[in-house]
């Protein structure tokens, strides 16, 4: 497998969730029908597929994003992401409708408990038309949205000739189910999750072993915190260990900056091994606060 073709203009495309995250600090999470004091909070742009394109994009990866948001979704957020060189001709605004947040309470030790409004990334959308630029682009990841959406777009894609990466994070667990994460495995070249996401994938193709996955698609990248990262391909597997971070600003969205490095190692022709580690840096750097 390789990056991107020589004869398109833009490297990476993502569909995916680009949100308000909104943070609350407390000093410890409340027990069943008690309160607790919040400390602070804060607001800023978040989203699954904001943080990839975000990280790749600052390493040189030229990034593209498929998305829907909602009434009170700032336009500043907007000129973040142009100001990045990020492609927003897919990040549509729907009127009438509440935008995507994300709730996460973090304790003083670190822990933390999210909790998500869909808003307009909730509802299906009814009928697809692919956009007319999807052939500027070589690569199409899919992570966190309406998997009907997903598999659409999945279709659109590879009828331009562009590669697949399915990474449909947490929402394996509560919005995919066998039959749709299959045909989205069928269609790609690329899984992406952590320990849990990927042995939920095992379960739905009936698997014990990751290894069991490579029927289904070419390579399969687990993250593992601070365990480092593995990549499982027919050629066989490498594992690198996490980079050494200096602080903890947050834990929100280091996964996603782990997929932007790899991506921006990935496109530069770069060994498998490197692409996770440069996958761990973007993802110690992000951690660090450092976007």
């Amino acid at each position: 497998m390789t990056g991107a073709p020589v004869d398109r203009p833009r490297d990476l495309l993502v569909s995916g969730h680009v949100i308000v995250d909104r943070f609350l600090s407390v000093s410890s999470f409340p027990d069943a029908d008690r309160t607790v004091p919040v400390l602070s909070g804060r607001a800023e742009l978040g989203g699954t597929a904001t943080n990839i394109v975000r990280a790749a994009s600052r390493l040189g990866v030229a990034t593209g994003l498929v998305a829907r948001v909602g009434d009170g979704f700032p336009d500043e957020y907007v000129a973040t992401l142009r100001r990045a060189g990020v492609d927003v001709r897919g990040l549509e605004r729907v009127g009438g409708q509440p935008t995507p947040t994300c709730y996460i309470i973090e304790e003083r030790s670190g822990a933390q408990r999210t909790l998500i409004d869909q808003g307009v990334m909730g509802a299906s959308r009814r009928t697809f038309a692919p956009p007319g630029w999807l052939n500027e682009y070589s690569w199409l990841h899919l992570t966190t949205a309406d998997p009907a959406f997903q598999l659409s777009l999945q279709r659109a894609a590879r009828a331009q000739g562009l590669k697949v990466a399915a990474d449909p994070a947490q929402e394996i667990h509560y919005r995919w189910d066998r039959p749709s994460f299959r045909q989205l495995l069928r269609g790609s070249e690329i899984l992406f999750g952590n320990r849990s996401e990927i042995a939920r994938a095992l379960e739905f193709v009936g698997a014990r072993r990751v290894e069991g996955l490579l029927e289904h698609v070419p390579l399969v990248v687990r993250t593992e915190g601070r365990d480092g990262a593995t990549a499982f391909s027919r050629a066989g597997t490498v594992h690198v260990r996490a980079a050494r971070h200096a602080r903890v600003r947050t834990l929100v969205g280091a996964g996603d900056a782990f997929r932007g490095g790899f991506y921006a190692a990935w496109f530069a022709g770069q060994p498998l091994s490197s692409c996770l580690t440069a996958g761990a840096r973007s993802s110690a750097r992000w951690i660090e606060g450092r976007r």
